[in-house]
């Protein structure tokens, strides 16, 4: 399987459907009255974490996603039926961003946890929601508002408790096939991981993810090597293990260059916690390896045979104590999380007419703000009562006095969105 761990995509909501400026037919009335229903809302575009994907590959193939148009409303009040939304399953440790302004969207780092990531566009209303005692007959209704469009960028950070990191071909992939359900490949050569892997790791009655990262070199952080591409999986983990091979000849020098690298990467991940293990004990001797306890005495070193299993039991339990440990102190550093699942909603604001700003724009006034530029843009220009409508809209927020108190002549151009008005001194 193809492992992804970026991708780019847009995303494209449904519009809502337009209302209907429908009006009652009956027998001798040669007009009845208003009887137009509200379109249906669109649907909006929902991504969900799923423990079942683990890979960004299908954003690969398919780039464009779009949601369902809500439909038109009709007569005798019949509300248009809403489109449906589309959910979009991505990997736990997904964090999505907008492609165009950078801005973080959200970061599903938990099972369940969802974003909407494009709103579907709202439902028009009929003419008959627009009837008051001023406005008898209204012969108008509202168009559907376009659903969001966004290119996004997708990035998988992996989670989990514990990272294996080290050079190639230390025995990393080994190590996790021993230890936990994980099915890496295995080869006697560099570079055989390729992509990250994942194993459950039980110890008692204590469980936790342990990720195998492919093979770091000198030079990781500026690409080379299998690059840095991996190292961003480092992230999001509790703790380290530092792999290495006994039968190396300069331990040192590598054990400082790859922690050098971390270093260079984030200043986040030279700071957690490491343990460091020398694997390979059955290929080297006994005074080797008494040679390296005494050199690496202040990091206080295991030493395993991923082969034979010498050595796993206490690595095991070590891993256990350690994830325990840094779990009972998130537990206090952080407050108790609800069980709810996440549901962000970053783009969208609180819906108040009142909400708006002012300001100059060559010849005329340029209007700002979530509600007004809605129903600016759902206003059917075709139809004058339409227009008289956001004038008195506009009148009763105030911003008729405001526009005049700067200056707003008759006929001058007001731009609510992308639609344009003219000054009314009313």
């Amino acid at each position: 399987m193809h492992f992804a761990d970026e991708a780019e995509i847009n995303v494209k909501a449904g519009s809502g459907g337009n209302g209907s400026p429908s009006f009652r037919r009956e027998k001798f009335v040669a007009k009845g009255g208003p009887d137009g229903g509200n379109g249906g809302d669109g649907g909006s575009i929902i991504m969900i974490a799923d423990e079942n994907i683990n890979t960004l590959v299908n954003f690969l193939s398919k780039k464009h996603y779009k949601a369902e148009h809500g439909e038109q409303g009709l007569g005798n009040n019949k509300y248009g039926k809403e489109g449906e939304d589309m959910l979009l399953k991505v990997p736990v440790g997904t964090i999505i961003k907008d492609a165009d302004t950078g801005e973080e969207l959200a970061d599903l780092t938990h099972i369940g946890d969802q974003v909407v990531v494009a709103q579907g566009g709202m439902g028009g209303k009929g003419n008959a929601s627009f009837v008051s005692s001023t406005r008898r007959a209204p012969d108008f209704a509202e168009l559907g508002e376009p659903g969001e469009e966004k290119n996004l960028k997708l990035e998988l950070k992996l989670i989990a408790d514990i990272a294996i990191i080290g050079y190639p071909s230390v025995g990393k992939s080994t190590l996790i096939s021993r230890i936990s359900n994980a099915k890496p490949k295995i080869a006697d050569y560099p570079f055989t991981t390729l992509i990250p892997n994942l194993g459950v790791v039980k110890v008692d009655d204590t469980d936790f993810v342990v990720a195998d990262i492919p093979g770091l070199i000198e030079g990781a952080h500026e690409g080379k090597g299998l690059g840095d591409a991996f190292l961003k999986h480092i992230e999001r983990t509790k703790f380290l293990v530092h792999l290495m091979d006994a039968t190396t000849d300069d331990l040192r020098d590598e054990y400082e260059k790859l922690n050098k690298e971390l270093e260079l990467y984030s200043k986040n991940l030279s700071k957690k916690p490491q343990l460091l293990v020398f694997n390979k004990l059955d290929s080297s001797i006994e005074e080797l390896n008494e040679e390296i306890q005494k050199e690496f005495k202040k990091e206080k070193p295991l030493f395993i045979s991923a082969v034979t299993g010498e050595g796993i039991d206490e690595f095991l339990y070590k891993l256990k104590d350690e994830v325990i440990k840094l779990r009972k102190k998130e537990a206090v550093a952080k407050p108790k999380e609800a069980k709810e699942r996440k549901v962000f909603r970053p783009h969208l604001e609180k819906q108040d007419t009142r909400n708006y700003t002012i300001e100059k724009e060559g010849d005329g006034f340029r209007i700002k703000g979530k509600r007004i530029e809605q129903i600016a843009i759902m206003t059917d220009m075709t139809r004058r009562g339409a227009i008289v409508r956001v004038h008195d809209v506009l009148s009763k927020i105030g911003a008729q006095k405001q526009m005049k108190s700067m200056g707003a002549q008759e006929g001058d151009p007001i731009y609510i969105g992308e639609r344009k008005f003219e000054f009314r001194d009313i």
